[in-house]
């Protein structure tokens, strides 16, 4: 949604919070998503073992973030 206040807008700022916006709902999608599909297949038991892999996977995910929000301060 656009902001029409008449204010100037921060293009930074803004993609910033898009891209932790855009992180978690990624990291989201990927342990629901996946711990229902793999409910769906193998069971409800195999489901504890997959959602503790997916967190793992997602925790990746946000390292590898992190790693690159930290080179991106430093280039700055």
């Amino acid at each position: 949604m656009k902001d029409n206040t008449g204010k100037p807008t921060n293009p930074r700022a803004q993609r910033k919070r898009e891209q932790r916006r855009l992180f978690w709902i990624v990291a989201a999608f990927l342990v629901v998503v996946g711990s229902i599909a793999i409910a769906l297949v193998y069971g409800p038991q195999a489901t504890v073992l997959g959602l503790g892999c997916l967190l793992a996977g997602a925790g990746m995910l946000g390292l590898l973030w992190l790693i690159l929000t930290v080179m991106e301060r430093l280039v700055k």
